[in-house]
């Protein structure tokens, strides 16, 4: 009897020692895995047990929320007041994952960042998830998405505080209700994802920050910046400026828009500024070289994939390793030069600044319900771009493009003195020029600069002036 009891005994412990290793694996190793498995309905369920944190603009509006939910199993819904209006801003919170603000500060809006945790549990011992506020102007969203909207086309739009870096206003057109993605039946958000997917609009793009352009003529502020800062050229500096001139090691002629003259052929580069005249500013391209152009960019936050606001901003680009003509259209916003809505806009912003760039962000704090602070913004400089009085200079300069004669009178605003730039870029062949503006007012006292992109509009000072004015304005008054 003693044999076979004690070989029972030692399978079961045997058993034993197989069971205990398996969960020790499973609570030690496999966990974050199953946790993760989109499969596990516990943990789906669980991060809906309490509510979010909210996502507030700079005045206290609530653009992101919790409420109770009805649906059997889940506690709390997420919720999106504005609709469409600031899904640039927010992204969504689903079932299954997470975009746009949700996303980047998911783990204080959630309560599981370490401080956030930690704090709400040693005040009332319940978990539950930070307030975010952002420094979004709610007048300023509403006119850039108004603004958008009324051209009727694709674009996008930022406004941004120069001198602390803080987004003002970020809108992507044409956008989409978060609100669907807020659903429980899984089979009902899958069928509302694959319908936005396959829109030709592409409203899940967040084209503000996640969507490079070809700059076109806002270009030519970081060619003349690059002129200026050199030494070799103020703003009366005559240039060269024919109304056609030939591509070097080409057969192909680049002309001034409308195919004007400039001037007479030799106009001070502040008149060539103020007119966008492209054979001045290749010709200049041509002089400085490529690499004195790449600096000047890079100094404006080109060629930089590091930034986030906090969610990550696509890269913008000036290109490297061109020859001579390449060079010479580079210096204009075209060939292979790609800039962001939000680039465009820190172009402005730099300039506004007296030269110094600020590093952009778009939220301003964190607070738990109870009112504490866990974090708070801290403005940085980012980037030197220029020193404070070539930045003046070119302010003067980007001011006569508003005035009567200049290319930007759209973007005009009585008794405000605003400084700006057009740009008007070749698109793919057959297809309409993008239209772009960059701009910052008062030009004296700054307190917005604004950078808007509309595809496939025509002429920026036309298209695109007009929104960068409403946005301003909105700002301003």
């Amino acid at each position: 009897m003693n044999i076979p009891l004690r070989r029972v005994a030692l399978v079961c412990a045997v058993m034993m020692f197989a069971l205990l290793g398996n969960v020790t694996v499973i609570q030690a190793f496999r966990a974050q895995t199953l946790n993760a498995d989109p499969r596990n309905q516990r943990t789906l369920i669980a991060k809906f047990d309490h509510p979010r944190g909210r996502i507030l603009t700079a005045d206290g509006t609530v653009i992101a929320g919790s409420r109770r939910a009805s649906d059997a199993g889940y506690r709390y819904r997420r919720t999106y007041p504005e609709g469409n209006l600031y899904a640039a801003v927010t992204g969504y919170a689903s079932l299954y994952t997470t975009t746009g603000l949700e996303r980047a500060e998911d783990a204080r809006l959630s309560g599981s960042d370490a401080r956030v945790r930690v704090r709400a549990l040693v005040r009332d011992g319940t978990i539950e998830g930070a307030d975010v506020r952002t420094t979004i102007d709610a007048r300023a969203q509403r006119a850039a998405y108004a603004g958008l909207a009324a051209t009727g086309r694709r674009g996008a739009a930022v406004a941004m505080d120069p001198a602390t870096g803080a987004i003002l206003a970020m809108v992507s057109y044409p956008s989409y209700d978060p609100t669907l993605y807020t659903t429980f039946d899984s089979e009902k958000l899958a069928r509302a994802d694959e319908q936005l997917r396959k829109d030709p609009g592409q409203p899940l793009l967040n084209r503000a920050i996640n969507q490079n352009y070809p700059p076109g003529s806002t270009f030519k502020i970081v060619t003349t910046a690059a002129g200026l800062t050199s030494g070799r050229y103020t703003p009366d500096s005559q240039v060269e400026a024919p109304a056609r001139m030939p591509l070097p090691g080409t057969s192909i002629d680049l002309g001034n828009a409308g195919g004007e003259a400039c001037g007479d052929g030799h106009p001070p580069l502040a008149y060539a500024f103020q007119m966008s005249c492209n054979t001045a500013f290749a010709r200049m391209g041509l002089d400085l070289g490529q690499d004195v152009l790449r600096r000047q960019a890079e100094a404006f936050g080109f060629d930089d994939d590091s930034l986030t606001v906090p969610m990550p901003v696509a890269r913008s680009v000036y290109p490297a390793g061109m020859d001579q003509a390449q060079t010479a259209m580079s210096a204009i916003g075209q060939f292979d030069d790609r800039a962001t809505p939000l680039q465009i806009a820190m172009m402005a912003a730099a300039v506004a600044n007296d030269g110094s760039l600020m590093r952009p962000y778009l939220v301003e704090e964190v607070r738990l319900p109870d009112g504490s602070v866990v974090e708070r913004a801290e403005p940085s400089r980012w980037r030197s771009v220029m020193s404070a009085q070539d930045a003046g200079a070119l302010t003067a300069m980007m001011v006569s493009v508003t005035q009567p004669g200049g290319t930007g009178t759209a973007a005009a605003i009585p008794g405000v003195e605003v400084a700006a730039k057009t740009g008007t870029a070749e698109n793919l062949p057959g297809a309409q020029d993008h239209a772009l503006f960059t701009t910052f007012a008062p030009a004296g006292e700054p307190r917005v600069a604004v950078g808007v992109v509309v595809e496939r509009a025509g002429f920026g000072g036309d298209v695109a002036a007009p929104v960068a004015r409403q946005i301003m304005q909105a700002v301003l008054d």
